[in-house]
């Protein structure tokens, strides 16, 4: 299996090998993945981080040895925009990109330099209260929907929660009905904790939507842009016009008990 790293900022990642077809996803600067099949133009990939696939152009990936592959993701950019240099020229990456087998501040894929001498964020040693979780969710606030997309230059719901997760060290799947499987129920919204999960359906019954929960009141998640609105037992209700939006069906708890 031929192992690959996203080389530009963010890469679209399509249904079929086509600028046409839906983008069902991303890979972001240098996020993992193996090749399953290509074309002259295209590769057909498989994520290492959740497993999702897709087709992406295959000048925004480049091949990898297996042990640096193995490294992947124990580094994060800290900053809503990153600077860094790729191959001696500046390049400019999103909040939580990976430093894939960065050491003393360069990373060599192959023949590829990245050097980076910046501060870096550690999902390991990440703090999951209260405060630390507003403060990672509001960099994202205001950030515009995009159907596929997870980064602060553009992001769906699920990928809202996936990147925000990932920055706090705990792995999550790319789709909100793939998350509403994962973790332990909360009964009730009087229950919950900062950083839990709601997931809401649709009026058949399917899991369409997942935001964060920042109080047992409010939630923050990707509707048409990133925000901030109240939620009860039924759901979510906008906050600058109290439309009800969203109907409440679970709520999961990933994050560690304090």
């Amino acid at each position: 299996m031929i192992r690959a790293i996203c080389c530009v900022p963010v890469s679209p990642l399509r249904a079929e090998p086509s600028h046409r077809t839906e983008m069902v996803s991303q890979l972001i600067f240098g996020e993992c993945c193996e090749i399953l099949e290509s074309t002259k133009d295209w590769a057909h990939i498989r994520g290492s981080y959740d497993g999702y696939e897709g087709w992406c152009q295959s000048t925004h990936l480049v091949e990898i040895d297996e042990a640096d592959y193995e490294k992947g993701g124990n580094a994060l950019t800290p900053e809503w925009v990153t600077n860094l240099e790729y191959n001696g020229h500046p390049m400019m990456v999103p909040l939580g990109s990976s430093l894939t087998a960065m050491k003393n501040g360069r990373a060599q894929w192959r023949k590829n330099q990245v050097h980076y001498k910046g501060k870096t964020w550690d999902p390991a040693t990440a703090s999951t209260d209260a405060k630390s979780i507003r403060q990672l969710t509001f960099k994202f606030l205001n950030t515009p929907y995009l159907w596929g997309g997870k980064t602060v230059f553009g992001i769906d719901c699920s990928g809202f929660v996936q990147t925000t997760y990932r920055l706090l060290g705990i792995p999550l799947l790319r789709d909100a009905s793939q998350q509403a499987t994962q973790g332990e129920s909360v009964g009730f919204l009087e229950e919950t904790k900062t950083g839990d999960l709601a997931f809401f359906d649709n009026e058949e019954g399917k899991i369409t939507h997942v935001g964060i929960l920042l109080n047992a009141n409010e939630i923050i998640h990707s509707s048409g842009k990133v925000r901030i609105d109240k939620i009860d037992n039924v759901g979510i209700l906008r906050s600058d016009d109290f439309q009800r939006t969203h109907h409440l069906r679970v709520i999961k708890r990933l994050l560690p008990d304090k």
